[in-house]
């Protein structure tokens, strides 16, 4: 747990989707990937040093964290693309959770000095959000510390593979996007946690960490939404917001 803060505050924070298609090695052949992922390292590179993200974990798991002292790997994608989660990170590369995986390749790619990242349910209360939303924003991080938030939109949307599409799910991504926009705190809390699982949008929970940190800063924030569309019939979107 991290210290009460004494005026020391996270003041920038930056959505990703939680997407294998970011990493050029892992869908060799295509430009599929290329605006998403550009959006994402642009918005990634606004933040300072050192990251805190949160991430989705397995269904009904307990909160766990991920260590910057660690080194993953991409084997379990498709290709052994190591990403330490640290400059000086050392040791073996292991099969870490895919959002830990994603931030510690956006902070090389960026040229960041670490990420820790902290895990939350898929299927988290929002009771468990803001218990962990609440927590970062009383924090004092020792310094600058920049905020990504890594999670999906639905896998549901009318480009997925025949039979998983649902009609509810571009209404549902076109709202979340809107929310992450406008730097929206009520929006994000109000979405259905029943309604998201059917539309298996694992990024739910953590959006609403980062509702729960929002509203408990107190602060204006400023949204810009950077990329929002479903390539691989995901909702993928990328966002940033900052504290006025």
């Amino acid at each position: 747990m991290l210290p009460v803060a004494s005026g020391r505050v996270i003041s920038c924070a930056v959505v990703v989707p939680a997407a294998p298609l970011l990493v050029p090695e892992l869908v060799p052949g295509t430009r599929l990937g290329d605006t998403v992922r550009a959006a994402a390292v642009d918005a990634a590179s606004r933040l300072p040093s050192r990251w805190l993200a949160v991430g989705a974990g397995e269904a009904g798991g307990v909160p766990a964290a991920v260590d910057a002292d660690r080194v993953g790997t991409f084997r379990a994608f498709g290709a052994d693309v190591v990403v330490p989660l640290a400059e000086d990170s050392a040791g073996p590369p292991e099969d870490l959770p895919l959002p830990a995986l994603v931030a510690a390749w956006l902070r090389a790619r960026v040229g960041a000095e670490s990420v820790r990242t902290e895990l939350v349910a898929e299927d988290a209360s929002l009771a468990d959000c803001a218990a962990l939303g609440d927590e970062l924003a009383a924090a004092d991080p020792g310094g600058p510390l920049g905020l990504l938030v890594v999670g999906d939109g639905s896998a549901r949307r009318d480009t997925a593979p025949p039979g998983e599409e649902d009609g509810r799910a571009a209404g549902f991504d076109t709202a979340v996007a809107a929310a992450l926009a406008d730097a929206d705190v009520q929006a994000l809390l109000d979405i259905d946690p029943v309604l998201a699982s059917e539309l298996r949008a694992a990024g739910r929970a953590p959006w609403q960490v980062l509702a729960c940190f929002g509203r408990a800063r107190a602060s204006a924030w400023r949204g810009e939404l950077l990329y929002s569309d479903a390539p691989r019939g995901v909702g993928y979107h990328v966002a940033c917001w900052e504290a006025g």
